[in-house]
């Protein structure tokens, strides 16, 4: 561990700066379209109540509540260590992903402003790169954006879930403005940066209603996106139970219908001979995903189908499933083997630090236990269907 702090001006958050072994991770399967991810951070400010990298802190011993959006694991050495990582000769360019587990333009970004010496980094190497981000922080680095994307593939992506106020502050507490970061897409757009919308997730009897979902699909079509795309939630193991607390609080009167959607495990029923994907059944009962009919709605487009190709600049966001690196650990993995990257399941490789002063204002001990019980229920949802922004008028 480098240091360990708490800064007044951050609510209450603990900043835990540690060296990393590596900043390139391997995405093993390459089912999201790229193949290499950096996280420089773990944990996320923002607090989404649905985030699916919440999982990903119990990891670390911490938990996948409070934890998750107050203990922020800082990799202080992220560009030092891309910088070497790139140079090797066994580099081959291939697209990295930034913002596929927690956001990197999140509060603390501002303070640690990691991102201009990772972009330059990729930049120098002739790296391809996609972003996805909640925050219009992002607009900080557009000039390094900018230029890149005049000899590189670059795409810059924004999430916004809804513009209804109501359900923004409710599910994403703090995230800034969704209005906010569709005006960043405007101006992305408008510097000749591909930059399309994700409306994720999609949330039933929160913010799936067409009525919510069409406002969305009008900015990004004023703003002239490269793509617009959505993904129904999923919720697994200690995610599931953070969510379903803030339901029990929040919206007691939606916990029956959710109860029925996410009981159990999904069955994917092969349609025909061939194992193409037929219906989804959610614990046995055959029913529509949650949320596919009101981006239906919205995008007047057919589901069914196959899915046309992505520019390749894009393919990092065909949504599948929202883009994650999370998986079950091995046998291996749980019995504490080492390995190089955090999606190969090593504690020991995320954290291995170097030993350093303790900072005066260092506190040894700030955690807090939610006693999470574990549930097992992903929704491992077929492509969407998405329809490029050429296809709107």
């Amino acid at each position: 561990m480098v240091r360990t702090f708490d800064a007044p001006e951050a609510m209450g958050v603990n900043f835990h700066e540690v060296r990393a072994r590596s900043a390139l991770n391997r995405v093993p399967g390459g089912r999201y379209g790229f193949n290499w991810t950096i996280n420089p951070y773990r944990g996320c400010t923002h607090a989404c109540v649905f985030c699916f990298a919440r999982r990903t802190h119990t990891y670390l011993d911490l938990n996948a509540g409070r934890d998750f959006e107050r203990e922020i694991v800082v990799k202080v050495n992220v560009p030092e260590l891309l910088r070497g990582e790139l140079n090797r000769d066994s580099w081959k360019r291939d697209l990295v992903a930034l913002g596929t587990n927690t956001d990197p333009y999140q509060w603390v970004e501002s303070r640690y402003r990691m991102m201009p010496a990772i972009l330059v980094a990729l930049e120098q190497a002739e790296t391809p790169v996609s972003v996805l981000t909640k925050s219009p922080l992002v607009m900080r680095d557009v000039e390094i954006f900018a230029r890149m994307a005049k000899k590189l593939p670059v795409s810059v992506n924004l999430s916004v879930p809804t513009l209804d106020e109501e359900a923004w502050r409710a599910t994403e507490p703090h995230t800034p403005s969704p209005s906010a970061r569709l005006d960043a897409v405007a101006e992305l757009r408008r510097r000749g940066i591909d930059s399309g919308v994700l409306i994720a997730p999609l949330m039933p009897g929160i913010n799936d209603d067409p009525e919510q979902v069409q406002p969305i699909v009008d900015r990004a079509r004023e703003a002239g996106a490269s793509f617009l795309g959505g993904v129904a939630l999923h919720l697994r193991d200690e995610v599931k139970d953070v969510f379903f607390a803030w339901l029990e609080e929040k919206r007691p009167d939606l916990l029956p219908r959710y109860e029925g959607l996410y009981r159990g495990p999904p069955t994917c029923v092969p349609s025909n001979a061939s194992g193409r994907p037929g219906p989804f059944r959610a614990g046995g009962g055959a029913g529509p995903l949650p949320g596919r009919a009101s981006l239906r709605a919205a995008l007047e487009c057919p589901v069914r189908g196959p899915t046309p190709p992505l520019p390749r600049t894009l393919r990092s966001l065909s949504p599948k499933m929202p883009c994650s690196e999370l998986r079950e650990p091995s046998k291996l993995e749980r019995a504490g083997a080492t390995s190089k990257t955090l999606q190969r399941g090593s504690r020991r490789a995320f954290l291995e630090v170097a030993p350093g002063p303790p900072h005066p204002s260092s506190r040894s001990e700030n955690r807090h236990s939610s006693g999470a019980l574990s549930s097992r229920n992903l929704w491992n949802l077929p492509p969407w269907r998405i329809r490029p922004a050429a296809a709107w008028s």
